[in-house]
């Protein structure tokens, strides 16, 4: 069955001032749905693949545009419209399990937020930031994937894009001032959705 582009849960212009309507509509519209064309090549060359060596040649394009269907699909959800615009719940972080967790691992949320910042902005290149599940542990952690590399070794609560397509057009090269501007449409019921999943085991 085809990989087909998820609608987004707002519009385009739902997330302004913090991402604007021309990101949005270009990072969706654009970047998303080409990693899905590419994914449904992908898996299409695969099938009619017949010797071990062609599909070691697929796997590249399965794990990058594979990857960046993943993780676009969780980052949309993962966004909603700023309740300091008076446009929605973005941005705030209830008192709850998820809130605990973050205070018990990093003492409140600001330092928390400081960590993750400078860890996604120290990506080379480009890459996605995470604040994922460890399920070995069952603590959260702050972690990093190359390129559009899914987290596998954690459960995803909450990815930021730091490609530069996510922001350049906005924030130039000033990576820190989307990061700072992000936490304010981050969809924190959403990622506590995900949190209590994740420690009951659910696959996300």
């Amino acid at each position: 069955m085809a990989h087909v582009l998820p609608d987004l849960p707002y519009s385009y212009d739902a997330l302004e001032p913090y991402i604007s309507k021309q990101i949005m509509e270009l990072h969706h519209k654009k970047h998303h749905q080409t990693y899905v064309n590419a994914l449904n090549a992908a898996e299409q060359a695969y099938a009619k693949a017949s010797t071990p060596k062609e599909r070691i040649a697929l796997q590249a394009a399965l794990k990058f545009n594979g990857g960046g269907h993943i993780n676009h699909s969780l980052f949309w959800k993962n966004l909603a419209p700023a309740a300091s615009e008076g446009k929605g719940n973005g941005g705030v972080l209830r008192d709850g399990p998820l809130k605990e967790a973050i205070t018990k691992t990093w003492g409140n949320f600001d330092t928390f937020k400081k960590e993750f910042n400078a860890t996604t902005a120290a990506i080379q290149g480009s890459g996605w930031g995470w604040l994922g599940y460890n399920p070995q542990t069952k603590v959260l952690e702050i972690t990093t994937t190359p390129n559009q590399d899914p987290l596998l070794s954690h459960v995803p609560i909450i990815g930021v894009d730091i490609w530069e397509h996510a922001f350049y057009l906005q924030y130039l090269n000033v990576k820190a001032d989307y990061l700072n501007a992000i936490w304010n449409v981050i969809n924190f019921d959403e990622a506590e959705k995900r949190y209590l999943e994740a420690q009951s085991g659910a696959k996300l």
